[in-house]
């Protein structure tokens, strides 16, 4: 049976102990992206080439740190996770010279993603059991939630992992090579889902899935970190007058915020969870979105905010994983495909349609609701590619 690779996050309780260890192999990691993007700047700067991941591994070992004693400091964390930090940099600059993305940007103390990396290098290594994790130069960690990671003794094997930081919580992921048990016995219709700003997703089926940032919940939190955010731009402009407020002050209230933005963001990916969950359910033999062009509708300011709450890209990438899982076809279509604008009755395109336009009316006589009507274009559309 052919295996596949399965990611699981959960969060995780270390030690007083761990979290140190956590904390400088993540300052670590940071240092070391840095410095390959600024070494390669400078290299650039000098008229020489550009330095590999690999090269620069080779480098920073057996040149740089024998000569520079007071940086032995990096030799203190895993070996594994300073070279994917390389690695990822490496990665980065491939994706530039590509023009797949812009050009690699440091990263930021507390405000940039950088994570912990670990490998299964010895048997004993990636053990996992109910309500703990055997993580490579950390040990056993506690798991918070217990269950949720396959256990090796039932025969799971875990490939590699990460740990992260985040609003002062810390979280594992882990690769978990499983046996492909897909199943595809799903006889029933396709249909076709239109993602939007007013609503989520809108179903040819009938159901539609409301924006839960319209909440009262999201509502009453993000007020709440209005005021918070306030309040952490008042102390940083009474530290730039010279006042009395202290930097320790400042991280609190830092921290504060980064929990509510943390809260927010978990709110908005368990409600597209459990929308892709019940979509999926159905067992529909295909799935038909569109392709949005999420990076032009932010270029507009009065959409931007909406659009990235709306999360478009996380509901396309999950959707992708859960289809995968239960065998339905997920097919993608054009972004130029007129989804909105051609009449699902008799087939004409309305070009003068425009966005306050919510009810779509035609020539003919049909009138339905113009996202409704675009999610039944979208499930008869007959050009696509499958993701």
């Amino acid at each position: 049976m052919r295996k596949l690779l399965k990611s699981f996050k959960t969060e995780i309780n270390p030690s007083t102990e761990q979290i140190v260890k956590i904390n400088k192999t993540i300052g670590t990691c940071r240092y070391i992206y840095n410095f390959y993007l600024a070494h390669n700047r400078e290299l650039y700067d000098k008229g020489e080439k550009f330095m590999s991941g690999k090269s620069f591994s080779v480098w920073l070992n057996n040149e740089y740190l024998p000569n520079n004693s007071d940086k032995l400091w990096i030799k203190e964390v895993s070996s594994k996770s300073v070279k994917k930090s390389i690695e990822d940099g490496c990665t980065a600059f491939t994706k530039f010279f590509k023009h797949q993305s812009g050009y690699p940007k440091f990263k930021k103390k507390d405000k940039s993603d950088v994570k912990m990396y670990f490998v299964k290098n010895n048997p004993k290594d990636c053990a996992c059991e109910r309500h703990r994790i055997n993580i490579p130069t950390l040990g056993w960690v506690k798991l918070k939630e217990k269950g949720y990671i396959p256990t090796t003794k039932d025969g799971w094997k875990i490939k590699s992992g990460t740990v992260s930081k985040r609003a002062g919580r810390y979280y594992v992921s882990v690769l978990v090579e499983i046996p492909d048990a897909k199943v595809a016995n799903n006889c029933n219709d396709g249909i076709g889902i239109d993602l939007g700003l007013k609503d989520l997703a809108i179903v040819s089926n009938g159901k539609t899935f409301k924006n839960v940032n319209k909440s009262s919940r999201v509502k009453k939190l993000e007020k709440q970190l209005r005021r918070k955010q306030k309040c952490l731009s008042r102390k940083y402009e009474n530290l730039k007058k010279g006042e009395s407020s202290q930097r320790a002050n400042i991280q609190k209230q830092k921290l504060k915020v980064q929990k509510l933005h943390h809260k927010l963001n978990n709110i908005r990916t368990d409600y597209i969870n459990k929308t892709i969950a019940e979509i999926v359910k159905t067992k529909p033999s295909y799935i038909t979105i569109e392709d949005l062009n999420v990076s032009g509708m932010m270029k507009n300011r009065h959409l931007s905010k909406t659009v990235s709450s709306q999360k478009f890209y996380e509901f396309r990438t999950k959707l992708k994983a859960k289809c995968d899982d239960n065998g339905i076809e997920l097919r993608i279509v054009d972004r130029w495909y007129p989804s909105s604008k051609l009449c699902h009755c008799c087939g004409a395109i309305k070009k003068d349609l425009k966005l306050s336009d919510r009810v779509y009316k035609c020539s003919c006589g049909y009138v339905e609701d113009r996202d409704f009507n675009a999610s039944l274009n979208l499930r008869d559309a007959l050009t696509y590619e499958i993701a």
